[in-house]
């Protein structure tokens, strides 16, 4: 049996790619680029993680697999929800148990049944993992403790500090050089409330740092201004025979003038996760009892940390790093003992760092008001290197046998302006505010608070999407189906070549409706048009949640400076193969049938994609 080995690098920007391929910087690249070929790769629409690697996995446009965005919307009570996966409970006596809301038969699935073994290491929209003949470990879409993307916890002795973007914020008081505080765990399943924990910090200036005291593995904890601490596990009381069980771990930025002191979101406890994260199940806790304690959420880096200030650059780095280095060694471990079948591993570590580092590369950006720190201004070009020897190392188990791929779902471009979509709607009488609120005003700054449905025709929702307020579909729909077509031909005639007055830039390209986009048994669930941004826009980052700021336009000034949600023709992924495979422009739907006819199993009908192989 031959042997399949995939290498995702997420958001490996092709422009960056190619230049570097030139200058001889990648080699390894450079070599299966020799032995095989190389291409750009046609992404998804939208161009993100989890609807590219799920039409990666199973071949087929997204209205086939049903993810369209990281968010979906509930029509009954018009707010956002995530998109990835949910959670079901029958009755109050049953457990809860959580669902993937990706649908269609990835093609590991095929695989399986064909006897042929897989090994796939943090795909994204494999939580919960299904049951293949191998091993998985789940990737984006892994929630933290709390049951979302990333919840951290930032202590201070600092007065009036507000929390920011997915963040809690603890007061501390010191008392004779101890803080007795508390962790911040999930919210129990009854109540809602935050359920907590008591841990100590003892402050030890002379030797700048903190140690953390508790009842926790281990019970004293080290911490040291600048660095990052090993893991605390951690173990949450929610019943009376219940306990949730985590990891966290501390970054101390300063202990003078005032106390700052940064926690992570909790992630799942690999040996005892509060859901399913591994198939086997005891396979993630097997990794960590192998190779240490890593993370288990989906969105591994804190890039919350770091656009909130709580961290600086350099951390945002290092942790980086430690991401990088556990996943390399998930890898290698893997590679070291598989003889057949296939294999995949995702680095996502390259699309996080070139969200927050990318402002470094772009002088103009408007993140940089402050000054462009120098220091930083090839950390992309480095991390690529980066990537490029462990590419080099995935080369030392490929033999003749194997077939090598590694490829990016999407590229990635600067993020300078931001469009208020549903401010727009609000603007051309789309979407209307209730009596005496204005776009802008604090009723209306996320989860359509002011919105008036009673007049709304349409909404903005997600990164790009925008949803017809339809009778019969949305709760409060005034929207007949006779009139929708009108309504969306009129949004799309009004919104594409929409001019920037700040610039006189274009800042849409195009809007596309629903048909023009998808096929397929899960097109209903997709928004009905769907903005594609020129270069340098995305929509606003109050958008998503459903507010309506004043102003059209705003200047994007957070590190989060780089992205890709735009137009996917301007963010193409790459591809290279240490086999020859067809010119012309290949898709993601294209890797699927042909990673199966690499293994000798014939894809199913639903597979909209070729085999490239020639």
């Amino acid at each position: 049996m031959n042997k399949v080995v995939v290498i995702g690098l997420d958001g490996l920007e092709p422009s960056i790619t190619e230049m570097m391929l030139r200058a001889g910087q990648l080699p390894n690249l450079s070599r299966i680029r020799e032995q095989g070929g190389y291409s750009r790769l046609r992404t998804t629409y939208p161009a993100q993680t989890p609807v590219a690697w799920s039409t990666f996995s199973t071949g087929t446009n997204p209205g086939r697999h049903g993810i369209f965005d990281f968010l979906s919307r509930d029509p009954v009570r018009y707010l956002p929800t995530l998109a990835l996966s949910r959670y079901e409970q029958k009755n109050a006596f049953a457990a809860p148990r959580v669902v993937n809301r990706r649908r269609g038969i990835p093609f590991w699935e095929l695989l399986s049944q064909a006897g042929v073994p897989s090994v796939v290491l943090r795909c994204p929209c494999t939580y919960p993992p299904a049951e293949i003949h191998g091993r998985m470990l789940a990737g984006v879409g892994v929630p933290d403790l709390r049951g979302g993307l990333g919840t951290s916890t930032y202590y201070t002795t600092e007065d009036g500090v507000l929390a920011e973007q997915s963040e809690k914020v603890v007061r501390l008081t010191p008392n004779n050089g101890q803080c007795d505080t508390y962790l911040i765990g999930p919210r129990h399943p009854k109540t809602q409330q935050d359920v907590t924990s008591r841990i100590s910090l003892q402050i030890v200036p002379s030797e700048d740092k903190l140690v953390v005291h508790s009842e926790h593995q281990p019970r004293a904890i080290e911490v040291r201004v600048g660095q990052w601490s090993d893991w605390l596990h951690v173990k949450f009381k929610v019943g009376m025979f219940q306990a949730a069980r985590g990891i966290v771990r501390f970054y101390l930025r300063a202990l003078v003038p005032q106390i700052e002191l940064y926690a992570s979101p909790i992630n799942f406890d690999p040996d005892e996760p509060l859901f399913p994260i591994s198939t086997p199940e005891n396979y993630a806790g097997e990794l960590q009892t192998a190779l240490g304690t890593y993370h288990t959420a989906g969105m591994a880096e804190d890039h919350d940390g770091l656009n909130n200030g709580r961290f600086d650059e350099s951390a945002y780095l290092h942790q980086c790093t430690l991401v990088m280095r556990e996943r390399e060694k998930m890898m290698l471990a893997e590679l070291a003992r598989i003889k057949e079948g296939f294999f995949f591993c995702l680095f996502d570590t390259p699309d996080r760092l070139q969200h927050m580092f990318w402002r470094f590369r772009d002088p103009g950006h408007p993140a940089n008001r402050d000054g462009m720190d120098a220091e930083f201004a090839q950390t992309i070009e480095e991390h690529y290197r980066k990537l490029d020897a462990i590419v080099g190392r995935v080369l030392t188990y490929a033999d003749e046998q194997t077939h090598l791929i590694v490829l990016s779902d999407h590229g990635m471009n600067s993020f300078r302006r931001g469009l208020n979509l549903n401010t727009w709607l609000h603007a051309n009488g789309y979407l209307a505010l209730k009596a005496g609120i204005e776009p802008g005003d604090e009723e209306n700054s996320r989860f359509f608070h002011g919105v008036d449905w009673d007049r709304t025709r349409a909404y903005a929702l997600g990164l790009g999407g925008i949803y017809l307020n339809l009778r019969d579909r949305e709760s409060n729909g005034i929207v007949a189906t006779a009139e929708a077509e009108e309504i969306k031909a009129a949004i799309v005639r009004s919104l594409t070549g929409l001019v920037d007055p700040g610039n006189g830039l274009q800042a849409v390209r195009s809007v596309l409706t629903r048909e023009q986009l998808y096929t397929g048994p899960y097109v209903s669930e997709s928004p009905d048009l769907l903005v594609n941004f020129a270069e340098g826009y995305r929509v606003s980052w109050a958008t998503p949640l459903g507010g309506v700021p004043s102003g059209l336009f705003e200047d994007n000034r957070k590190k989060w400076a780089g992205d890709h949600v735009i137009d996917p023709e301007l963010v193409p992924g790459v591809l290279l193969m240490n086999r020859r495979f067809a010119e012309g422009a290949p898709r993601l739907t294209d890797l699927a049938p042909t990673i199966l006819h690499s293994l000798d199993v014939t894809p199913i009908e639903a597979m909209e994609g070729r085999n490239l192989l020639l």
